[in-house]
């Protein structure tokens, strides 16, 4: 193939990143903008072009099925013969390799495939009580810590730094750690990071390894740069040895694995540290409708933090489609069954269920749609983890409540007997763990218990007979009942169908349509996210989860868990839609040059703290989500309520007539200066400026209510 071959079909930006010239190059490519298409031409286009050989470059990705379609796309292109490999494998090839001599003959320890076997060992010998689940939690914090260049003795202060909630004390975790080194180099194994620490350390004291590495591999691309650790790049670095041919292409918006040590520093920098780089932004959108990417950049407009300082505005290039569309349910079970009915519709219409997706925030969420898919006849698999009855701690769980039956006084509350009977497996209702693997074994015992109330709740009458009916039964027994009912019904043998998948494992993938569901805070985001930078990794969720759809996309929400249960909020990252449900044009295309805005509908309002879409009425006259920190001044609040409390006696009219409560507090945090900042405020126009203005002016200005002269105010 021709260079003139490798070319065609290139857009503008696709063409400036793949003739760039050798050295830096940072390809910052949005969702569904070809940047594998991008980087594999670039790499054949120079190496067809006789500009570097192709033994001589080093791809290096995330996955191994990412690193095979490289090699197969490189292939196709007339490049056979690059290496294409993640960091992993790339860094176990070399050290295999020199072993030998890195060694001085001895031969290379043993490779573990998973930390958690030798970090329960080395839990007990520093004393610490840790089961499996724990365990997993500990090796997840030691990866973190290793991955971060981080050595036990500093875990405490850098843990600290990096707000992390490990599953013990910062302490605890540390001689954990320690004892988890101690005993690896006792029993001659290493892990995974050892391995690439061994690679970094082959090269960087062995000038006879480096020689001969670099001699090999002197043309570097990297894919996903937005997911390398501080490890990985250290490793990158001791590849280069100061050397700047390398391409790395990313997005800053699909950050969403800093909690495993990745971070997007090393994309953001990247035209600073190398001041010579060439920048190319893939912006056009080949994968999604125009209607899916308007919501997509309505979704990542509001973004705040360092990430947002690479946010790319995509451009759509597919024909137009559906407009995405958000629907709002009782509660999650009629949103489940209202999803099904709609993947029973796309799959009679002739869409294949492989490419149907159900995206969720958490593992936790997939038995409610398993439920409604089994019960609507529709195929589905799981994603990334197990079916919701074949994981360990729910089989455990149904243990310990068939268990509690004989032992529960019948007139116990179905729900209360139900959380007794977890407790006595450790599980704790009012206290969520930290770590991830206990805190999401939690959540799937909570599932059991929100089934619980739903079945409590829902106690229809049985017909049986001419004799009339009976009222369901909602003992323990039966909810146990219904439990082997669900679990025998989700056990249908795996068969191609719906896919159902949490939003971090969905990364990378894509599907003709998508349903978004759980869209409520406190799912997402979740309770857990509670600093700017982690709210701004879930807004980064929701958008990766957006940018997973083709054509059809669909926004949903259980208004409460369970029917009759508290309500719960949007998601606070969805943009303004329209009362049907669709995106407003204006949010999803952008209003078009010179032309004016369209004053009957509503103007989006964000979160004057963390930038949030901002649904609520309330939240909107406030000026934030209700889960920011408020900036209430106190002791003007005070001096409001009492000035409010006097002119409504005085006007004989409720005190919400002249404020309402909101009002008195958006008043008391934003303190408006002048007539357009208090207007700004929802719910205060021309005519209560006029009323009651003079005196609002003169309290944020420091009065007291007895310095204000009572004035009678028409009503």
């Amino acid at each position: 193939m021709r260079t003139e071959g490798v070319l065609a079909g290139l857009d503008p930006e696709q063409r400036t990143a793949v003739t760039a010239p050798a050295g830096p190059v940072c390809i910052l490519a949005g969702a569904g903008t070809g940047k594998t298409r991008a980087i594999t031409h670039r790499i054949a286009y120079r190496t067809i072009s006789g500009e570097i050989s192709p033994r001589h470059v080093l791809a290096v990705t995330f996955t191994a099925r990412a690193a095979a379609e490289m090699r197969a796309r490189l292939s196709s292109l007339g490049a056979a013969g690059v290496q294409a490999r993640t960091f992993h494998a790339a860094a176990l090839r070399q050290v295999r390799y020199f072993a030998p001599r890195l060694l001085e003959g001895r031969q290379m320890p043993e490779l573990m495939e998973s930390k958690a076997r030798m970090v329960g060992l080395a839990a007990a010998r520093a004393g610490v009580r840790a089961d499996r689940t724990a365990a997993r939690d500990l090796a997840g914090e030691i990866e973190w810590a290793k991955s971060s260049l981080v050595e036990p003795g500093e875990y405490v202060v850098a843990a600290a730094k990096a707000l992390r909630e490990p599953p013990y004390e910062p302490a605890r975790v540390a001689e954990v750690f320690a004892a988890y080194e101690s005993l690896k180099r006792r029993q001659g194994v290493i892990d995974f990071e050892d391995m690439l620490r061994a690679a970094v350390w082959g090269i960087e004291e062995h000038s006879d390894v480096a020689e001969q590495i670099r001699a090999q591999y002197r043309h570097f691309v990297v894919d996903e740069y937005q997911d390398v650790n501080p490890l990985q790049q250290r490793l990158l670095d001791a590849w280069l040895g100061g050397r700047d041919d390398l391409t790395v292409v990313g997005d800053a918006s699909q950050t969403i694995y800093s909690f495993t040590g990745a971070t997007s520093a090393y994309l953001i920098d990247f035209p600073r540290q190398r001041r010579d780089a060439v920048v190319v932004r893939l912006v056009r959108d080949y994968r999604s409708t125009p209607q899916v990417v308007g919501l997509a950049n309505a979704v990542i407009r509001q973004a705040r933090g360092t990430e947002a300082k690479l946010r790319l505005e995509l451009v759509g290039q597919r024909p137009p489609g559906p407009e995405p569309e958000l629907k709002i349910f009782p509660d999650e079970q009629g949103e489940a069954s209202a999803v099904a009915r709609r993947c029973r519709e796309l799959l009679a219409a002739g869409t294949p269920a492989s490419e149907i997706a159900v995206l969720f925030r958490t593992n936790a969420q997939s038995e409610t749609y398993e439920k409604a898919l089994a019960d609507a006849g529709v195929p589905y698999v799981v994603r990334g983890a197990e079916r919701f009855f074949e994981r360990p701690e729910v089989r455990q769980a149904m243990v310990a409540l068939r268990a509690a039956v004989r032992a529960t006084p019948g007139e116990t509350p179905l729900v209360e007997a139900v959380v007794d009977a977890l407790a006595a497996t450790g599980w704790n209702r009012a206290q969520p763990p930290p770590g991830g693997a206990a805190r999401e074994q939690w959540e799937a015992l909570a599932a059991l218990v929100a089934l619980a109330e739903e079945h409590a709740a829902s106690p229809e009458i049985l017909p049986i007979g001419e004799a009339g009916g009976v009222q369901r039964d909602i003992s323990l027994a039966a909810f146990n009942a219904e439990l082997a009912r669900r679990a025998e019904q989700q056990h249908a043998p795996t068969v191609a169908g719906v896919t159902l998948a949490s939003l971090h494992s969905a990364k990378g993938l894509e599907w003709d349509a998508v349903f978004l569901v759980g869209l409520a805070d406190g799912t997402l985001p979740t309770t857990y996210a509670k600093t700017a930078e982690q709210l701004e990794e879930e807004r980064r969720l929701l958008y990766v989860g957006v940018t997973r759809a083709r054509q059809v996309l669909w926004l949903s929400y259980g208004q409460s868990r369970a029917p009759g249960g508290r309500t719960r909020r949007p998601c606070r990252f969805l943009p303004q839609l329209t009362r049907d449900g669709s995106v407003r044009p204006s949010e999803s295309r952008g209003t078009e040059p010179g032309r004016k805005p369209d004053r009957r509908r509503p103007q989006v309002s964000s979160c004057r703290i963390c930038g949030a879409t901002l649904l609520a009425g309330a939240d909107r006259k406030l000026g934030r989500c209700p889960t920011c920190p408020s900036d209430l001044d106190e002791d003007l609040h005070e001096r409001l309520q009492i000035w409010r409390a006097r002119t409504a006696a005085e006007l004989k009219v409720p005190a919400y007539v002249v404020f309402t409560d909101a009002t008195l507090v958006a008043v008391a945090e934003r303190r408006p200066a002048d007539p357009a900042q208090l207007v700004a405020i929802a719910g205060i126009g021309p005519r209560k400026l006029g009323q009651y203005g003079e005196a609002v002016f003169a309290l944020v200005a420091g009065a007291s209510p007895d310095d204000l002269a009572t004035k009678n105010f028409e009503n």
